[in-house]
């Protein structure tokens, strides 16, 4: 029996799309705002949640969960460096997901920002 699955799969095997996330979550660590498509915005938004939550935390079991959910020691640095501290006070909502006016150029895909608040 076919189940429906959780989440977007964005035509890709289970591998290719937790690497899709992970390559997108280390890019807007460390730039703290990309360009991509809506649904990948949206989908990329409670996995960063969760590692800014990893962050505010900051001990050693939540950073090692950290490099293991985002792979790129750099880039947790700069997460729990900087980013988790900006957001010690706050209760989530770290993420803003904001629509580009501005359509792909090939086909009709809808285009957003993501960026830390």
């Amino acid at each position: 029996m076919a189940y429906t699955t959780k989440g977007q799969t964005f035509h890709r095997e289970a591998g290719q799309r937790r690497a899709l996330i992970k390559s997108l979550a280390r890019s807007l660590v460390l730039e703290e705002r990309i360009s991509t498509t809506e649904a990948k915005a949206k989908a990329l938004r409670p996995f960063v949640e969760r590692l800014v939550s990893y962050a505010k935390t900051n001990t050693l079991a939540s950073r090692r969960l950290a490099i293991e959910k985002l792979g790129d020691k750099t880039a947790v640095k700069k997460l729990f460096g900087s980013i988790g501290p900006r957001y010690a006070k706050r209760a989530g909502g770290y993420i803003r997901v904001t629509k580009r006016t501005k359509r792909g150029s090939n086909d009709a895909r809808k285009l957003a920002y993501i960026s830390f608040v």
